[in-house]
């Protein structure tokens, strides 16, 4: 019985590199894969490359409008930027081209996941200090002020808008739901 001998893996031949911390900025799994294909198409020297929809449907197995929503996903996260070109035909007329996808440094998306996490951590804790203050104001029955109940200024007037509601609801001898 002959031995098979598998052919040795290139670590740079036909392999590129897949950032590690794209699993970790809850990105969807298509999301994944059109910035896998891209990655797979840049120019390692320019982070550029040029792909149509239709070309990383194909090649991820998703439709135009699929891919059109990722990519968008992926712009939205700082990932990637686009560019339109311009194709002239061979009768003079102008028409659009494939988009041209500038690869952005992963580390600018890392730090835009890690804003947004800790805003939200912010506003939760505003909302449950205020919500635990206007619970001791409606059974101290005190005089409403917003002012003293906010503790983050992103989120004033959307927390404004809220404790006015729940301060109705005490004046009204309604309970407030915790």
């Amino acid at each position: 019985m002959r031995k098979q001998h598998w052919p040795r893996r290139d670590p740079i031949k036909n392999y590129f590199p897949l950032p590690n911390e794209i699993y970790s900025l809850g990105l969807s799994s298509t999301a994944i894969a059109v910035y896998g294909y891209l990655l797979y198409r840049e120019d390692r020297k320019t982070y550029k490359c040029l792909a149509s929809y239709r070309m990383i449907g194909e090649a991820i197995g998703k439709s135009v409008t699929t891919v059109r929503k990722y990519v968008a996903e992926l712009e939205e996260r700082d990932l990637i930027t686009t560019e339109r070109t311009l194709v002239v035909t061979k009768d003079g007329r102008k028409r659009n081209g494939r988009l041209r996808y500038h690869i952005l440094p992963i580390q600018m998306s890392i730090d835009q996941f890690n804003e947004w996490q800790l805003r939200r951590l912010e506003a939760s804790t505003a909302r449950q200090k205020a919500q635990a203050k206007l619970s001791r104001l409606c059974a101290a029955q005190e005089p409403f002020v917003p002012a003293d109940l906010l503790t983050s200024p992103r989120q004033r007037e959307a927390d404004v808008e809220q404790l006015r509601a729940i301060e109705h609801q005490c004046t009204r001898g309604g309970r407030i739901a915790g």
